[in-house]
């Protein structure tokens, strides 16, 4: 038997490419699907979606699905996800977290929670995004001072949030790389008479529209010469893998809070 896994929100467009990812592991095993009180999806198989019978009816008792799981992947909103990360605890369950939006007051719960169980929180799963952060931070430090940050993402219309989680990232590690508090130098678009752009700025900038899966460009503006770093998700399935390779990493870990640089030995 693989490890048994649990999947939030899977009547979404995340919950569905996970669970299909899921199944095609031979070393997985969908154990339970979550969905929220109401949902349409309650009571109907997992993976009705994709025409198959995974056995695992969608419930909205979280508490007592994630009873014997071993990890949970939650990509659903961050009220929902602080209550599945409080029966993770109960359950001695693991937690993937890839939802996006906390407030700081939520995020010191999730790592005081993450002392009784091994946790990997990150605003993207996607290794090939997760290498990009490794490059944006590389190439910061090298730059340095002499070149303008400006970061710029793009998703669909659905997006609840903005700047993205991910483009929120970028911006962190670009900082620190640079030596800047964040909270002091981001700015979020530009409108009207703005005046000369501050010299220690980081400046963001989002897009929504369509079917976008996930855009991200870090732009590294100086005297005679701009560099771009940009990562362009077209399938949610980059994320899900993603995912999968945390909870694997997980399944060693007894408790702690992690990222994906943690994941994929990027620090």
């Amino acid at each position: 038997m693989g490890l048994k896994m649990a999947i939030a929100g899977a009547g979404g467009r995340m919950g569905r490419a996970l669970i299909e990812a899921v199944m095609q592991q031979p070393d997985l095993e969908l154990f339970a699907a979550l969905e929220m009180l109401g949902s349409q999806h309650l009571g109907k198989d997992a993976a009705e979606f994709a025409g198959l019978n995974s056995g695992v009816l969608i419930r909205s008792d979280y508490a007592q699905a994630l009873r014997g799981a071993d990890v949970l992947i939650d990509f659903t909103r961050p009220e929902g996800t602080l209550l599945h990360l409080e029966a993770c605890v109960a359950h001695g369950v693991r937690a993937v977290i890839g939802t996006t939006g906390f407030s700081e007051s939520q995020k010191q719960t999730i790592a005081a929670l993450s002392k009784q169980v091994a946790v990997v929180l990150a605003p993207n799963m996607a290794v090939g995004v997760n290498v990009t952060l490794k490059l944006a931070e590389v190439a910061a430090g090298i730059l340095g001072q002499d070149y303008d940050v400006e970061i710029l993402e793009a998703h669909h219309r659905h997006k609840v949030d903005a700047p993205s989680g991910t483009a929120l990232k970028f911006g962190e590690v670009v900082a620190k790389a640079l030596g800047r508090d964040l909270a002091k130098v981001a700015v979020h678009g530009r409108e009207g008479v703005t005046g000369e752009r501050p010299a220690q700025s980081i400046g963001f900038h989002a897009i929504r529209g369509g079917d976008i899966v996930g855009e991200h460009t870090v732009l590294f503006a100086g005297e005679g010469e701009r560099i771009e770093l940009t990562v362009r998700s077209s399938h949610r399935g980059t994320y899900a893998h993603g995912a999968l390779r945390a909870a694997r990493f997980l399944a060693l870990q007894p408790s702690g809070l992690f990222d994906m640089f943690d994941v994929l030995d990027l620090k």
